[in-house]
C-alpha cells in the first residue's frame, strides 16, 4: 500500500456538443473545458486518475465524446466515466474508448475502492438506480468490507437547498442509503448534475458535489438562476485512513 494518498481530480458537466464551439448559455463549453485541463496539467503534478461525473455531451453526439477524449490528452491520467441526464446511453460505453478511457464499472487502488453507478434515467433529467445498479453496489460493498469506499454518480442523494434542483434528484435516494448504511467501509458519495458545490456529512459519510468545467447554477434559488463562478474541478486526497482531504479550484480564463 502506497504511503502517499491517491489523488483524483474530479471533472463534471463539461456539456460538450457538435460542432466544437458550442455553446451552452452562450459559453464555449470546448473552450472552458481546455482552460481546465490546461490549469491541472500545470498545477497538479501527481494524478491517479479523472473521475468523469456525467453529462459529458449536452448533444449524446459521438463526436462531443471524441471531443472529450482528446482535450483531456494532456492529463497522463485514466479516465473514469459515467453517464448523466444528458448523455446518450446507447452511444456513451462505445464513444467513450481508449486505452485510458473506463466506463462505469469499479476502481480498486491502494486500499480503496471507487465504484461508478448509473443513475441516468432514459428520458429523464431527475435521476434513477436501477434495481441492478443497487445489487452492483451492494455485491461490490460485500466483497470488498476491508476497503475504503468512494461512491460516484452523477445525481444528488440529497437536497441541495435549490428547489428547482431538488426537482430533479436522484428519485430513489432512499434505496441507495439502504445499502449505503449497511456497510461502514464507504467514505464519501460524489457527484456532479447540480453545477455548484455541496459538502456535507451524513452518518460519517462526506456527501460531496462539485462545480461543472462551463457555467454554474447559483446555490439557494427557487428557479433556474445562472451563477457568475467560474469553470471549476474539485481535486480528492484519499489517504490510507479512510480520511478524504478535497476542495474546489475556479478557473480564470
Amino acid at each position: 500500500m502506497s504511503a502517499n494518498p491517491l489523488r483524483f481530480i474530479q471533472l463534471t458537466d463539461t456539456h460538450l456538443s457538435d460542432p466544437a464551439d458550442g455553446t451552452l448559455r452562450g459559453f464555449n463549453t470546448a473552450q472552458s473545458l481546455a482552460a481546465v485541463v490546461e490549469h491541472i496539467r500545470t498545477h497538479e503534478p501527481r494524478i491517479d486518475g479523472i473521475l468523469a461525473t456525467g453529462d459529458l455531451s449536452h448533444d449524446g453526439g459521438t463526436p462531443s465524446y471524441r471531443r472529450f477524449v482528446q482535450l483531456l490528452a494532456p492529463l497522463d491520467a485514466p479516465i473514469y466515466c459515467l453517464p448523466g441526464n444528458h448523455d446518450a446511453l446507447n452511444i456513451f460505453s462505445c464513444a467513450l474508448k481508449g486505452s485510458r478511457v473506463h466506463s462505469g464499472g469499479r476502481l480498486l487502488a491502494d486500499n480503496w475502492q471507487l465504484i461508478f453507478l448509473d443513475s441516468a434515467a432514459p428520458g429523464a433529467v431527475h435521476g434513477h438506480l436501477r434495481p441492478a445498479e443497487l445489487a452492483r453496489l451492494e455485491n461490490a460493498l460485500r466483497e470488498h468490507p476491508e476497503r475504503h469506499t468512494l461512491i460516484c454518480l452523477h445525481h444528488q442523494p440529497v437536497p441541495i437547498g435549490s428547489a428547482w434542483l431538488d426537482k430533479l434528484i436522484l428519485d430513489n435516494a432512499d434505496a441507495l442509503f439502504e445499502v449505503v448504511d449497511r456497510h461502514s467501509q464507504v467514505r464519501g458519495i460524489l457527484w456532479g448534475h447540480v453545477h455548484q458545490t455541496f459538502d456535507m456529512t451524513r452518518n460519517d459519510v462526506r456527501l460531496l458535489s462539485s462545480p461543472s468545467t462551463c457555467i454554474q447554477f447559483k446555490p439557494g434559488c427557487d428557479d433556474f438562476t445562472l451563477d457568475d463562478k467560474a469553470p471549476g474541478y474539485r481535486w480528492l486526497a484519499l489517504h490510507g485512513n479512510g480520511n478524504i482531504d478535497t476542495d474546489i479550484v475556479y478557473i480564470q480564463y
